[in-house]
């Protein structure tokens, strides 16, 4: 949101601050300035084109004399609108434009240019350079030779670039900012001035307004007469380019006026086109309107739309018809100011691509007091600046349900959530500063909220206003007076960061991949398609379905870095996997891991290995080792899957309880060869680990003999190993 200073300065009194000390202040209040725009370039003059002719090395570049008061000079220009008698701006030699350019004569194809023709984006004036006809900006022909065009336009202003939160939709309008600043500063506001001088005609008696929607609450009009089509005054027009809106004629640049500054979109009608009658309702499946661009839109049914008894007149809250639209011939006008379903207009809008600045603020909550004022304000404006018969009475539809925000609070509840002591007089002056009406009940509080604070609703919010009014930095910081207890993680998460961190110091890197994958990847590593739970509206063939394993991804990401020549790839991911169960959806947490290429558990010794099954064997034990569950683990060899080699696959046991598997993938489906495994942390977190028992060390040496079998091939050191423990544990 763009702030006029110039325009601010008349509603409230700031004379007497900087504007960096404002700007500073607003934004300790809560609503912060994002950034501060100083209009101001040395050595801009008017200046008057008295000749313009075509350059004779060029068929688009022209050389123009330009008169700037105290002299005269030739400029090469290129832009297509330049011409002979125009009051252009002019940026003399010196002069330091945006972007670190600086003018100084020049030789353009073999003639000396001694300036530059300036348009209004090329001065970092409009961000919005489609909003200006290409070429330079031309000036009004009263437009004073020699003078600072800046000064002139009324563009030698202060701009604030607002950056507003969600809820903060009253300061999207200047006079809900003035609110604000007032409130900050403790200043008065004045108000825009909404006297109107009505005719004896009734504008009841000449339009009727049907609304067939209950997605419009409220719907105000009224009708002025005789209107004269012309431009806009200099104050009007040097505001709304201030704010990043182009002027076009009165009428139009009244309607945004008004929008900028309460808020509240305004629509203009052409009453000689539709026929005094007005009915809101929802759209014709399929039916068309031409809109004020020119481009016929194809409704839904959802759309609220303005119509007669024959055809749409408008998209409610995002674009006016062609058919009603106000053209050079208009003399009589319908004004609307309405509140509209901001859901709808949003969807509307997005649908269409229509965006624009009236349907930005109808998607957020407005003012519902600001619809008459507003339409009295426009009034107003049309009578005074376009000769306007403003016809007696409003017509109004109002369905609106009209709450009175009444809140009450205690100073207990104030001081409590703030950690303050303030007193019954401070909390009722801050209360006063934001324009709340308040009663005092002992040290009871009941606060009658105005409609334009539409963030106001709970005990909390008038506790935060409280809190942003006094000064957040004037809160005196104190210790707590309860004892503080040694923070830490809850038991799950600090399971699965020891794991991390375990899994890091052996060397492998920690990936974060897609948690949707296709469907055909979701039935890979004999995971079964009746417990697949799949989105309803995935956003491609490749996200289909939630993975049961965190393998498939993992491969995704090992496949990518092998088409790019990386071999050496070890990862590992911790992640929730998803699947059903009969009618239970269940959520399970894991450990992936894949290997390929060389390896090295100590990358400053500088030593690597080829990655093989007891690579990865390795790894695992030595994780579960970590966990506590040496002894209690076994490795039972399986083929597992068809992804996997047969003879290089094994299911990982816990206490008889398998808790996962590792091998080595099939060769028919990678020339590369590839280790993977995966831990249900889930279930090894239910498993109780072994608890540590100290014991003293023995006084007397080892004793270690080293004993020799011959085994058949068949025979796995595991079964080894399993038969020595039956033997005797203590081996």
């Amino acid at each position: 949101m763009r702030i006029s200073l110039n325009w601010l300065r008349e509603y409230v009194d700031i004379k007497d601050i900087s504007v960096e000390e404002l700007s500073e202040k607003i934004t300790k209040a809560g609503v912060n300035v994002e950034k501060i725009e100083k209009n101001s370039i040395k050595n801009l003059v008017i200046g008057k084109v008295l000749e313009c002719q075509d350059h004779p090395d060029s068929d688009h570049l022209k050389v123009c004399q330009v008169d700037i008061g105290t002299e005269q000079l030739q400029i090469i220009c290129g832009a297509s609108n330049v011409d002979k008698d125009q009051k252009v701006i002019v940026a003399k030699e010196g002069a330091f434009l945006p972007g670190e350019f600086l003018i100084s004569k020049t030789k353009i194809r073999g003639i000396e240019s001694q300036g530059m023709i300036c348009a209004l984006f090329e001065l970092g004036l409009e961000n919005k350079e489609e909003n200006y006809d290409k070429g330079i900006h031309v000036l009004n022909d009263k437009a004073p030779i020699g003078e600072d065009p800046l000064e002139y336009l009324g563009l030698n202003d202060v701009i604030f670039e607002l950056d507003l939160n969600p809820n903060r939709s009253d300061c999207t309008n200047h006079l809900g900012f003035a609110y604000e600043v007032a409130t900050i500063l403790d200043k008065d506001v004045s108000l825009p001035d909404l006297e109107v001088h009505e005719i004896e005609e009734s504008a009841k008696d000449q339009l009727d307004i049907k609304i067939n929607t209950d997605k419009c609450p409220l719907y105000t009009a009224k009708i002025v007469k005789n209107v004269e089509i012309k431009e806009s005054p200099e104050f009007i027009q040097k505001r709304l380019q201030a704010c990043g809106m182009r002027p076009i004629n009165n009428l139009v640049d009244i309607s945004n006026y008004v929008m900028l500054e309460y808020g509240q979109p305004l629509h203009f009608f052409d009453a000689d086109k539709i026929n005094n009658e007005i009915i809101v309702r929802l759209a014709e499946e399929k039916e068309e309107v031409i809109t004020l661009d020119k481009k016929l839109q194809s409704l839904q049914s959802n759309d609220i739309v303005i119509s007669n008894e024959k055809e749409v007149l408008a998209i409610a809250g995002v674009m006016g018809g062609l058919n009603s639209s106000i053209d050079e011939n208009t003399k009589n006008i319908i004004i609307e100011s309405a509140l509209f379903d901001s859901y709808s207009v949003r969807y509307t809008s997005l649908r269409l691509d229509l965006r624009s600045e009236a349907s930005l603020r109808f998607e957020k909550p407005l003012n519902h007091e600001y619809t008459h004022q507003a339409l009295l304000r426009a009034c107003h404006l049309l009578e005074k600046y376009a000769a306007g018969e403003v016809l007696k009475d409003e017509v109004v539809v109002d369905n609106l349900e009209k709450e009175s925000k009444v809140l009450e609070i205690s100073q207990t509840e104030i001081n409590s959530l703030l950690g303050m002591s303030l007193s019954i007089e401070e909390i009722s002056s801050i209360f006063k500063r934001l324009s709340f009406k308040v009663k005092e009940k002992d040290t009871m509080f009941i606060v009658e909220v105005p409609n334009r604070a539409l963030d106001i609703k709970l005990k909390a919010d008038l506790i935060e206003e409280i809190g942003r009014i006094y000064g957040y930095e004037n809160i005196v910081s104190k210790l707590p007076m309860q004892p503080i207890k040694v923070g830490g993680y809850q038991p799950k998460i600090a399971f699965r960061k020891d794991i991390s961190k375990r899994m890091r110091s052996l060397g492998l890197d920690e990936v974060r991949t897609y948690t949707l994958i296709s469907d055909e990847e979701a039935l890979t590593f004999n995971q079964e398609k009746d417990s697949l739970i799949k989105v309803l509206s995935p956003m491609s063939s490749d996200r289909t379905t939630l993975r049961q394993s965190v393998l498939p991804s993992l491969l995704k990401t090992i496949e990518y870095n092998l088409s790019r020549q990386v071999k050496d790839i070890n990862i590992y991911e911790i992640s929730n996997v998803y699947f059903k169960e009969k009618d239970t959806y269940c959520e399970e947490l894991k450990l992936g891991l894949v290997m390929s290429g060389n390896y090295s558990d100590n990358l400053w010794q500088g030593k690597k290995g080829e990655v093989d099954y007891y690579v990865i064997k390795g790894i695992v034990e030595n994780l579960l080792n970590h966990l506590g569950f040496s002894g209690r683990f076994s490795f039972k060899a399986d083929s597992l899957s068809k992804e996997f080699n047969p003879y290089m696959s094994s299911r990982i046991l816990i206490d008889n309880q398998e808790v996962g598997f590792i091998g080595c993938i099939h060769p028919n489906l990678s020339k590369n060869p590839l280790y993977l495994g995966e831990l249900s942390l889930e279930k090894i977190y239910t498993i109780k680990p072994k608890e540590f028992k100290y014991h003293e060390i023995s006084k007397f040496p080892n004793i270690i003999k080293d004993a020799a079998f011959i085994f058949d091939k068949e025979i796995t050191a595991d079964t080894i190993i399993e038969t020595i423990k039956k033997v005797d544990q203590k081996i």
